[in-house]
């Protein structure tokens, strides 16, 4: 039975000789591992349909152990990412992300829209990547069931202080009075971006905010650290990421 998709290539890795094997981040089915036969041979028609970063309309039949690609068409390849190499390793971490938050035979409307925004914010170059990388960090874990408790203080309830706290192994924030000595200090205005993030309906509208340097920093390092706290294994794209910068 064949069934069309659309689709991004999350992931890569060459089988034998000749043959791919793609991780896709689909709308309907979350992600998918497929085959593409002879996808590296010169002549195959799905040589760089099927490569990574590509966003495009998939037809899949199931074969006996796993799915085969049987044709692509690419709808977007992104191509500016590969113009440069810090922008191009924090998408690859952010496909790393993906396929670890990812759940296989599970919609993933929101999650395939928040990358494909994110990619195209690194290919127009005119977004500060901190803040590209801090948001879909944040938002990323609340698509995953890692959505942290930032309505108001865990302790005492109170909304807002000018300085607040975020706990990142508790996952939630302080106010000024009911500070924990292992939480991040966070202005008002950083907690403000966080509650944004993890809470604006409109998937697109994420990366729509502005923070001054510092407070950019500031978010950028809660959101991370956050991040390192609940995803297991080694996010080696990250590694390489944090090296250029």
């Amino acid at each position: 039975m064949q069934t069309t998709v659309k689709g991004l290539i999350i992931r890569e890795q060459t089988i034998g000789e000749s043959d791919r094997l793609v991780t896709l981040l689909t709308d309907e089915f979350g992600l998918i591992k497929a085959f593409v036969r002879r996808a590296k041979t010169i002549k195959s028609q799905n040589l760089s349909a099927t490569s990574l970063f590509v966003y495009g309309e998939f037809k899949l039949y199931k074969g006996k152990d796993a799915y085969v690609i049987d044709n692509a068409s690419p709808i977007e390849v992104f191509f500016d990412l590969r113009n440069d190499i810090e922008r191009l390793s924090l998408a690859q971490y952010f496909a790393q992300l993906t396929y670890y938050l990812g759940q296989e035979e599970q919609p993933s409307h929101e999650m395939l829209r928040l990358i494909l925004n994110a990619i195209h914010l690194l290919c127009r170059g005119d977004k500060d990547v901190r803040i590209i990388k801090a948001a879909l960090e944040m938002r990323m874990l609340c698509l995953g069931g890692y959505m942290p408790n930032i309505l108001a203080c865990y302790r005492c309830g109170e909304f807002e202080s000018d300085v607040m706290f975020f706990d990142v192994q508790e996952g939630c924030i302080y106010c000024k009075d009911c500070f924990r000595n292992n939480a991040l200090t966070a202005p008002l205005g950083v907690i403000t971006a966080i509650r944004y993030i993890c809470l604006v309906e409109d998937i697109s509208k994420v990366f729509s905010f502005k923070l001054s340097g510092e407070n950019v920093e500031i978010l950028s390092d809660i959101c991370e650290k956050y991040l390192l706290s609940r995803v297991e294994g080694r996010l080696t794209t990250l590694e390489f990421y944090k090296g250029l910068t």
